[in-house]
């Protein structure tokens, strides 16, 4: 399973915790900003808005606070101008991190993204340090209780999904960015309860135990709750049991 895959794994896993921090609106509220940033406001012709939308009305968000992330990623709200970076760097172990940010204050999210990097035992790179070890793919989740995975991969591959990895609690596919939509919203139609999104995957992981992977998911998991940071990539790979005794 790829290091994306694994971090989304190791916060499903910790969700219980964040629900009581508060941490799950910040973020849900960053998926549906990232989706319309990519692809426009209009969930009927954006897939990976509509299932952010999906996702926010589960943790019952309010409408108004769906719509202002709505208009923050397609660059409607009054008085506020953003502007999309991508920064990359490296954590502990040599692992590679990539970072999408929105942010109104160029100058102030720098300094704070390579003080959480150095404090955490990482590095902010230059540009295309590491841009190079990933690809764009779509990535679709479901929980596979009580499913029949032969028939969620024969669905799956006929939509046209390029992979299909089934591992713990959960089967992953993955498809172009091109496809996602067309496997999403066939897999939806087909009464599947699916997640998913277009971001960054890993082309190689980078293996992590002991004290460099309990310092690179605390790096993961600050670089995350920065407001202006939408989303984290890295390329980090992780022992089961390695994971279980670090949640």
């Amino acid at each position: 399973m790829s290091g994306h895959s694994k971090w989304s794994t190791i916060k499903r896993k910790k969700g219980a915790a964040d629900a009581k921090r508060g941490v799950v609106f910040t973020q849900v509220s960053k998926d549906i900003t990232l989706a319309a940033r990519e692809g426009g406001g209009d969930p009927e012709m954006n897939p990976a808005l509509r299932l952010a939308i999906k996702k926010a009305k589960t943790v019952n968000m309010p409408s108004a606070n769906i719509e202002r992330a709505i208009n923050k990623g397609i660059g409607n709200l009054p008085g506020v101008k953003y502007e999309n970076f991508v920064y990359e760097g490296y954590g502990p172990g040599g692992v590679a991190i990539m970072m999408e940010v929105m942010t109104d204050n160029k100058n102030r999210t720098i300094p704070d993204i390579r003080h959480i990097m150095s404090k955490n035992g990482g590095n902010l790179g230059e540009s295309g340090c590491v841009n190079w070890m990933f690809e764009k793919k779509g990535t679709i989740t479901i929980a596979k209780e009580g499913l029949d995975e032969d028939a969620v991969l024969d669905k799956s591959l006929e939509l046209g999904a390029d992979d299909f990895q089934s591992e713990n609690d959960v089967i992953e596919i993955t498809t172009t960015p091109e496809t996602f939509g067309v496997v999403s919203s066939g897999l939806e139609k087909q009464g599947f309860e699916i997640e998913g999104e277009v971001g960054l995957t890993p082309i190689n992981s980078v293996n992590v135990s002991g004290t460099d992977a309990k310092q690179l998911l605390q790096l993961l998991e600050k670089l995350e709750e920065h407001e202006d940071i939408q989303k984290v990539y890295s390329n980090f790979d992780l022992d089961e049991s390695e994971m279980e005794s670090l949640l």
